[in-house]
């Protein structure tokens, strides 16, 4: 018997995306899915789209506004599937993303399978795939050095997880509000056997110029980033406790103070600590041109805070 898949999609307010979302959910070709759609409090047309929506095996929840992580949690309460498939509501899935991610997984019991993605503004057929280094087949382990290392992520609709990998993995954090995903599929792929990808298990990852988490700066993103990269730190190390997983460990703290200096001030300061205390050697990310020439001339922070301050003038004009 076919297993079934419950693909679970948070929505808010995306009524602009969310029938094309639907849609690709709907054209599976493999048979055995629901579609578990959760209003999270949307104030456009997101819920009257989804309940009016027509297809199979299709349930919609509704719930006061609580953030992703909580809407995917109910998904996850309400799912009856054997494997678990996250959407969301302005991604897109290619008709054979799970059944070619179910012939990966034959034959390895508790194993997640990722996928093939590329983002896209109009429609899927304009997406750019860039082939990185964590399109592999890896062990848990060298899977999330690799990914901390530089080696590139999966968005959350790339994976396809077992039920029971899920379950040792346990809930969505809903304290987190930005890299919630990155710290939730860190617990899932170390609560895996293996992680298989699958190359023409395709995902659609669209840019819009709409809201989204991943674009958000301030107070509570910052928390929620460095508490994020926190947690990973611990599932890993507690796992393996090694120069190598040291080493990815402080490349996550050296891209968040990387990313958010001068601005995150003790945020950074305290991810800057982690950094040095886990493998001082490591370097921070690499910039444009002219922005690596000040980091070796002045360290980074100063090119850092040249490149917000000056660089973005001069690289307007002619």
């Amino acid at each position: 018997m076919m297993p079934l898949v419950s693909i679970v999609i948070p929505a808010c307010n995306a009524a602009p995306w969310l029938a094309d979302c639907l849609r690709s959910a709907v054209a599976q070709t493999w048979q055995e899915k629901e579609i578990v759609v959760v209003d999270d409090g949307s104030t456009d047309g997101t819920l009257g789209i989804a309940r009016s929506f027509s297809a199979p095996a299709l349930r919609v929840f509704s719930q006061e506004n609580r953030g992703a992580s909580s809407a995917r949690n109910r998904g996850l309460r309400e799912a009856r599937g054997d494997f678990l498939q996250f959407l969301d509501a302005d991604d897109l899935l290619a008709p054979d993303k799970l059944e070619k991610q179910f012939a990966a997984l034959a034959d390895r019991q508790d194993a997640v399978a990722c996928g093939s993605w590329g983002s896209f503004r109009r429609t899927p057929e304009d997406a750019v795939f860039v082939p990185e280094p964590v399109w592999a087949s890896l062990p848990p382990v060298e899977w999330l050095v690799s990914s901390w290392s530089g080696g590139g992520m999966m968005h959350p609709a790339a994976w396809l997880v077992p039920r029971a990998v899920a379950d040792r993995a346990g809930l969505w954090d809903e304290t987190l509000s930005l890299d919630d995903d990155g710290e939730y599929f860190a617990r899932v792929v170390l609560a895996s056997r293996d992680v298989r990808f699958a190359a023409e298990a395709r995902s659609y990852y669209r840019n819009h110029d709409g809201q989204r988490v991943s674009r958000t700066r301030g107070e509570k993103a910052w928390s929620s980033s460095l508490r994020a990269c926190e947690s990973k730190a611990g599932q890993l190390l507690a796992r393996e406790n090694s120069p190598r997983t040291r080493r990815a460990c402080a490349a996550n703290f050296s891209r968040f103070a990387w990313e958010n200096y001068p601005e995150g001030g003790d945020y950074v300061r305290r991810a800057v600590q982690r950094w040095l205390e886990l493998d001082a050697s490591v370097q921070p990310p690499r910039g444009g041109p002219r922005e690596n020439l000040l980091a070796r001339c002045f360290g980074w922070r100063i090119a850092r805070r040249l490149r917000k301050t000056l660089l973005p003038a001069t690289a307007s004009r002619p």
